[in-house]
């Protein structure tokens, strides 16, 4: 899983697409972390996203980095029932704090994908997997 955490990392910033009835949807995300042999991800229980996820959970990550390379990490979301994943990526992202709080009722919802697939893609070769 590191490997996956790592690329993210790289990345900084990937896409994380969902299906919204038969349309797809796909949006920007930061929120990641590697904990307890998983990567994790932080989405807010008041958007669209999590509604998305929580009615079909499968979804796909596709994150770039400038050297040419692309993963695709594929599965289904699996939402963690321990705070300690949000609260570690609040550390992580103290500005998400202003966010997600007692005061706007907001909460962070992690999750990490199972039965996942990821794939390390060069421009224009078939890829090797990360997993």
């Amino acid at each position: 899983m590191s490997k996956i955490n790592d690329y993210l990392t790289q990345a900084e910033v990937f896409f994380l697409a969902t299906v919204d009835g038969d349309q797809p949807k796909v949006r920007p995300l930061a929120a990641h972390l590697d904990m307890d042999g998983k990567v994790i991800f932080g989405v807010g229980d008041f958007k669209d996203v999590y509604k998305q996820l929580v009615a079909n959970s499968k979804c796909e990550i596709v994150a770039s980095k400038p050297d040419g390379h692309w993963m695709r990490y594929t599965g289904k979301a699996v939402f963690e029932t321990d705070d300690k994943y949000a609260e570690a990526i609040l550390d992580g992202m103290p500005h998400l704090r202003d966010i997600y709080n007692e005061k706007t009722g907001n909460k962070m919802m992690c999750f990490h994908l199972e039965d996942a697939t990821a794939v390390d893609i060069f421009i224009m070769t078939v890829g090797e997997s990360l997993l």
